[in-house]
């Protein structure tokens, strides 16, 4: 990804300017494991890299291991085994304050009582830099998130979105080489998070920074992150680029955390390494792309996406095709979603153009192609 050439950091050095002779790991989990009262697993076996200059997201439901790992990388928690490397040292025992790492929370955590220039500044009186080098640093990292004319208000003073940017350049101002950010813009209402979601994206371009972002919605990951980790029950799911996830997610956790999906629940009747036929509860047969080994008699779960369904005209060939009954409509403005009733009670949701009239109680005949269908494993 191209880098702006004319970011500076907060004391005028160019933050996008990556010496080659650094590593491009900038952060290695080797199979951590945090554990609680010795038998409660929040985090197993975890191997992950972060690379230098990334946005990684952690993304996963409540409970799923994303923020514990997040606090063990800041030293707010510590691995029970394993080994965190920060710029190819470990930091097991390190403190958070030796870390060199900015933090960005939820709440901001800003001290009301100070100003903006002030609150930005803490982290360098901290680290005792000198007043003059304070000053510049500070009048940098505003100008930065631009709320330069903001300096002197205090916190209470700013609307939500202002306060995000000021714990946003306290993180910078002191030139982390990593910074954490936990769920910052889950307090925002839907329209300013939207747009603080391409702000914070393109200040990352522009500085060449490494961001590891939490966050439980899914939008948001993708919308955001050069690469995104899922996070299911304390292990990593999966991992990759976010149209690599969306595309070809490696189970059915993955498949139905990313993006709205369709499920399907059936029996393996033929199998090959390419493609698979799958029997339906009413014995209706439909073609689907395998994912893992299964073999004949093996239950499986099915995953289609909305959009990838499509109205079949009478008499063409497709791979599948099934018929259905209109039992709703939503109507979104750009498209509309219609709910389908199939033969053997499953439900579908199909996504159309904005003008298609069905009503309830429509019959439709439903298609799709056997790569665009995945069968996973079903769970035991």
């Amino acid at each position: 990804m191209a880098r702006s050439s004319a970011a500076e950091g907060p004391a005028g050095e160019n933050l996008s300017s990556i010496p080659s002779a650094l590593p491009a790991n900038l952060v290695e989990f080797i199979e951590v494991e945090k554990t609680y009262a010795g038998h409660v697993i929040a985090v197993r076996r975890l191997d992950l890299v972060v690379r230098r200059g990334e946005f990684l997201t952690f993304l996963g439901p409540s409970g799923s291991g994303k923020t514990t790992t997040l606090n063990m990388l800041a030293g707010f928690e510590r691995p029970t085994r394993g080994t965190i490397m920060l710029e190819g040292r470990s930091v097991d025992r390190l403190p958070p304050y030796e870390r060199n790492i900015g933090m960005v929370f939820q709440n901001y955590a800003l001290f009301p009582h100070m100003s903006v220039a002030e609150n930005v500044a803490f982290p360098l009186s901290v680290r005792k830099v000198e007043k003059r080098d304070m000053s510049a640093r500070v009048r940098r990292a505003l100008e930065m998130v631009r709320l330069e004319a903001f300096s002197e208000r205090r916190p209470a003073q700013l609307s939500g979105g202002q306060q995000q940017r000021v714990a946003l350049a306290r993180a910078l101002v002191y030139q982390p080489s990593l910074v954490l950010m936990d769920e910052p813009l889950g307090a925002l209402d839907k329209k300013l998070r939207e747009h603080m979601q391409i702000e914070l994206k393109q200040l990352h371009d522009q500085l060449g920074i490494t961001v590891v972002y939490v966050t439980h919605d899914q939008s948001e990951a993708l919308t955001m992150s050069d690469r995104v980790a899922v996070f299911e029950s304390g292990a990593l799911a999966q991992i990759g680029e976010p149209d690599a996830l969306y595309k070809e997610p490696a189970n059915a956790f993955v498949a139905n955390f990313i993006g709205e999906n369709n499920t399907l629940e059936g029996t393996i009747e033929q199998a090959s390494k390419s493609s698979c036929v799958v029997r339906l509860r009413d014995n209706s047969r439909v073609k689907a792309t395998p994912i893992g080994v299964m073999v004949p008699g093996d239950p499986t779960k099915l995953t289609i996406r909305p959009e990838q369904i499509r109205l079949a005209e009478p008499g063409s060939d497709e791979d599948t095709c099934l018929e259905g009954t209109v039992e709703g409509r939503i109507y979104l403005g750009d498209h509309q979603r219609l709910l389908l009733r199939l033969a053997n009670g499953q439900e579908l949701t199909v996504k159309i153009g904005a003008d298609a009239g069905f009503q309830p109680g429509m019959p439709l005949r439903l298609a799709w192609s056997t790569a665009d269908c995945r069968a996973f494993p079903a769970s035991p």
